[in-house]
């Protein structure tokens, strides 16, 4: 399979989960699988390779938590920790081997792979393709990003010292937004639902009963 044909996707799970109280949010489990676990499965249904970013003292959690995941998974460690999501990103893109990778966040156990797949169709061509899923508010923690591009423009970001995953994005040359009416059309509606606090993720466990 050709790099331009092969989709690859990035697990961000770096974060030390501030809100989450005690443990790791990534490895906490909803429905007795990690959230980790959880979106690979999910990804593994329409990418060829995952990445999952995270710090060094995750490592060996991590490698049991994506054990016999369907497809290979890499494991791709913060140089600095803690420095933020797009920090995970930059992380996570430059182990990536593909032109084009979907980066989403471990905290979102319902992402649909369907929508990922129409990311990645939307991104050809371009830098990137960044839902709007409220006509507002960017999610570029579930989008499909150029690979060498965005790992440019997140290392200028954070080169100045700027932490938000937009200022990278804005520095894309060709960046699709992905609007309102293309999410209700082409996603689950619970694809961007995150689990940042225990009584989310007791919410999350209730609407798989």
């Amino acid at each position: 399979m050709s790099e331009a044909s092969t989709r690859e996707g990035v697990i961000l799970g770096g974060g030390y989960s501030t809100r989450f109280g005690d443990g790791d949010k990534a490895l906490a489990e909803l429905a007795g699988r990690p959230l980790v676990r959880r979106v690979a499965d999910r990804l593994a249904r329409v990418c060829d390779r995952l990445v999952v970013n995270c710090r060094d003292d995750q490592r060996a959690a991590f490698r049991t938590a994506v054990e016999g995941c369907d497809v290979p998974v890499a494991l791709a460690t913060d140089p600095v920790p803690d420095r933020g999501p797009m920090a995970g990103i930059h992380t996570g893109l430059s182990a990536v081997e593909s032109e084009y990778a979907a980066v989403v966040a471990c905290d979102m156990p319902f992402v649909d792979p369907a929508f990922v797949s129409y990311l990645f169709d939307r991104a050809a061509g371009h830098d990137a393709a960044v839902p709007r899923p409220d006509g507002e508010w960017y999610q570029p923690t579930q989008a499909v990003y150029r690979t060498a591009a965005m790992v440019a423009a997140c290392e200028r970001a954070l080169d100045r010292g700027d932490r938000k995953v937009l200022a990278a994005v804005d520095e894309l040359a060709s960046c699709v937004t992905v609007t309102e009416a293309e999410v209700r059309d082409r996603a689950a509606p619970a694809t961007f639902e995150n689990v940042n606090t225990r009584a989310e993720l007791r919410a999350a466990e209730r609407a798989l009963e």
